[in-house]
């Protein structure tokens, strides 16, 4: 049956994840926290609404008395999404947020299954001219984004729905460990 046969492809992709990419990320956001830094996640469709959950989870539910909270943001706001992309064009709304958001010592997460997307390319690039460090999630090969960016977790798969699941899971154990760790 076809769906069994999606959960099977999805369950051993999960099996092959870089569980030390994933553990390095969850390192790289503890020092941001602590450091103050900000977080910064985006992607286009389905990452982008994988970026606006990790960011609500970083954000609200890592609080934890005696902790430094999470500085996150996303950036798909309507408006200023729209503006860049009608004024300047589509690879530069993440981009042109960046350079008014970020700063030296925070944390740029782009997401994108197939690693081409002009736009978050374009932003990881500018984050890296800041300063930033840059964290990459996509699928199998990887695209441009894997030689882009600082840290780059591939899932090991170029079905795009086994990908899109697998980030989100992804980025759930990476909250999961956020709000365990001491």
């Amino acid at each position: 049956m076809l769906v069994h046969r999606y959960f099977e492809h999805l369950k051993d992709t999960a099996n092959r994840l870089p569980w030390d990419s994933i553990v390095k990320c969850v390192k790289l956001l503890e020092t941001v926290r602590n450091n103050n830094g900000c977080v910064f996640v985006f992607g286009n469709g389905g990452s982008a609404a994988t970026a606006s959950h990790f960011a609500c989870d970083l954000g609200k539910g890592t609080i934890k008395e005696g902790r430094p909270r999470f500085k996150v943001l996303t950036l798909h706001d309507v408006a200023t999404f729209s503006a860049y992309a009608n004024d300047c064009g589509y690879e530069t709304v993440f981009a042109e947020q960046l350079k008014n958001l970020a700063k030296s010592g925070d944390i740029a997460i782009g997401i994108s299954v197939s690693g081409n997307s002009p736009n978050v390319l374009h932003a990881v690039e500018v984050a890296r001219t800041m300063g930033l460090y840059t964290i990459g999630l996509t699928g199998q090969p990887g695209g441009r984004l894997k030689e882009l960016v600082d840290l780059c977790i591939v899932v090991p798969s170029n079905d795009m729905q086994v990908v899109e699941d697998l980030h989100l899971a992804i980025l759930h154990a990476v909250f999961r460990a956020l709000i365990t760790e001491k």
